[in-house]
């Protein structure tokens, strides 16, 4: 569904909902996918109270047949005498395991979000001496499982083997943010982390601040996309780029080497509910208000703090999962991009010998 226009679909990546409000008056995160283009809201939290690990804490053993998935939970000490007393509740993408023995319902396992969907109606589970074995089939039988369950784990793993070397940007208005989350994001996935402040500060020799009082912020733009531009050929690196109307991303004209990658618009949202946030990106993206609009990934939230980055970057990884899953070709549509040059030409790759600056082609691209 990427780059394609019209039509809306919305699902809800995972791991948020193991992140608990710091008060009641917290709100709640959320996460649309719509036109290949996904989002997630995060909520003001304590960051002692954030967990990016799955609360179930029951030995298992998971395997991925390709075709089929095993799932072995073991029942030693649990009491359990028959198949009689196991309760296995599945749909698409979630799963629950529970113990139903006089007088008491113990939930043995449960995941919210399984790793990707798989086909409820498949479902065999039977019991093996002092293990309950689960069969579960999947909906995508290319799809490599890591894990069970969605994690950050899992996901860093898998969108590793996804992502085929493809880079990703991390646009949005703050720069501290985007340096934050690129880091996580780069840690995870065994990238290398590029912050495009710090490279030109190296380059100018001094701060982003005391260039644009010299020079504006056209010119801190300018030397922004430059440095975009050298970052354009490397694989494998996470971009922090420079946020808000210094940076070259905020600019609808300076995106040409920014498609050569993934990117992930960072953005804080008013939104106090799941559907309000939903409605607020649907908007941002089909009016294209703003130049973060042309992200492939947009991650709301309505607060910031530095233990946030972990989060934001798994939900970060929960999008692009589900956007690549979406359109299989992706990594190497950029691939192909970048080796025609970084024309320009994102999504309709034009053929080889295509020149933007041509009169024909500008008429074409206005």
């Amino acid at each position: 569904m990427a780059g394609v226009a019209g039509g809306v679909g919305i699902t809800w990546p995972s791991k948020l909902s193991a992140i608990k409000p710091s008060s009641s008056k917290s709100k709640h995160p959320l996460s649309p996918h719509f036109n290949g283009r996904f989002s997630t809201r995060l909520t003001p939290l304590s960051c002692q109270s954030i967990s990016m690990e799955p609360n179930n804490t029951t030995h298992y053993e998971f395997s991925d047949g390709s075709s089929d998935l095993e799932l072995r939970v073991l029942l030693k000490d649990t009491g359990v005498q028959s198949s009689k007393e196991i309760q296995v509740d599945v749909d698409e993408s979630s799963l629950a395991v529970r113990i139903k023995q006089p007088g008491s319902i113990t939930t043995l396992m449960e995941t919210k979000q399984l790793y990707d969907r798989i086909k409820p109606g498949e479902t065999i589970w039977y019991l093996d001496e002092d293990q309950l074995v689960i069969n579960l089939r999947k909906q995508d039988q290319e799809l490599k499982w890591p894990d069970i369950m969605e994690s950050w784990e899992s996901l860093s793993t898998g969108v590793f083997q996804l992502l085929k070397g493809t880079s990703i940007y991390i646009v949005g208005d703050s720069t501290e943010i985007n340096q934050k989350v690129a880091e996580e994001l780069a840690v995870g996935l065994r990238y290398t982390p590029l912050d495009t402040k710090g490279l030109l500060e190296t380059f100018g020799k001094q701060s982003i601040e005391s260039w644009v009082n010299t020079d504006g912020s056209d010119a801190v733009a300018e030397a922004e996309a430059a440095v975009l531009e050298s970052l354009s050929s490397h694989v494998r690196a996470v971009v922090a780029t420079l946020g808000g109307k210094h940076g070259a991303a905020g600019r609808a004209d300076k995106w040409r080497h920014l498609y050569a990658g993934l990117t992930v618009w960072l953005s804080q949202s008013a939104a106090t509910d799941e559907y309000s946030a939903k409605e607020e990106a649907k908007k941002q993206v089909y009016e294209g208000s703003e130049s973060y609009s042309k992200a492939d990934v947009v991650v709301k939230f309505d607060s910031w703090d530095a233990c946030y980055a972990k989060a934001v970057a798994q939900a970060s990884l929960s999008a692009l999962k589900q956007l690549i899953l979406s359109d299989k070709k992706l990594p190497g549509k950029k691939s192909l991009y970048i080796r025609l040059g970084c024309r320009g030409d994102w999504p309709n790759i034009k053929p080889p010998g295509w020149d933007p600056s041509s009169p024909t082609s500008m008429s074409t691209n206005a």
